[in-house]
């Protein structure tokens, strides 16, 4: 059973010594850690800390898709805004941004009733498609609206 070893200061004020070395034996519950228990406990820490890692480049990767998302949204918007009012005839346009987004816009008439009053074109069904590539995915949003259709001014 291994020893330790220490210094009494009881033993130094009863004495009068300066110092008095004493010895004991160490019982079960005082020697320390084990190899084996510094092992498991660098394991479990290190397998923590991947846990967070992985847990904080999830989360890095969720902003960095939504920001595209919004991105996108906005961008679609803003063409819902440009073409607000169209053509008789409808409107089809394709385009790229420098941030490599791609979009289209689509305005055809909506098929009204015979018995409504507006003239064939008066109303436009515009759909904004905006694709981007996240990777390996390809991802889309879409933004429908109805809008005016109307004879261009030259």
């Amino acid at each position: 059973m291994p020893w330790a070893f220490g210094y009494n200061s009881v033993a130094n004020a009863a004495c009068g010594f300066e110092q008095v070395m004493t010895s004991r034996r160490v019982v079960g519950h005082e020697r320390g850690f084990s190899l084996l228990e510094m092992v498991v406990a660098v394991a479990i820490l290190g397998f923590s800390l991947g846990a967070l890692y992985h847990a904080a480049g999830g989360a890095t990767r969720i902003v960095q898709i939504d920001e595209q998302r919004s991105y996108a949204v906005e961008l679609a918007r803003s063409l819902i805004a440009v073409y607000a009012v169209v053509p008789p005839t409808g409107v089809n346009e394709t385009g790229k941004t420098e941030g490599g987004f791609s979009w289209s816009v689509v305005a055809e008439p909506v098929v009204l009733p015979e018995d409504m009053s507006l003239m064939a074109g008066a109303l436009q069904r515009v759909r904004a498609v905006v694709s981007w590539d996240d990777g390996v995915k390809t991802r889309e949003v879409f933004l429908d609206s109805v809008v005016v259709g109307r004879e261009e001014l030259q």
